[in-house]
């Protein structure tokens, strides 16, 4: 699938679980499970309980996306 593809949701982090994962609360109120996009990973970008966070999210699958920006 290409990157065109991905639907681009905010939200804000409330879950962190081990190994890069988090859950996400989207605006519309729904519960995204996300993990950290390749480039947070390799610039060690921390993100953190209560993060404002911009999550992927495929149209196949709208509950499961990856973080690819964290606001400020």
């Amino acid at each position: 699938m290409a990157s065109d593809d991905l639907i681009e949701i905010d939200g804000v982090i409330k879950e962190v679980f081990p190994g890069g994962a988090f859950l996400v609360e989207t605006e519309a109120g729904t519960a995204v499970h996300a993990h950290l996009a390749g480039k947070l990973r390799r610039f060690r970008i921390r993100v953190v309980l209560g993060d404002r966070v911009t999550v992927a999210v495929s149209p196949y699958d709208l509950s499961k996306g990856r973080i690819t920006f964290r606001h400020k």
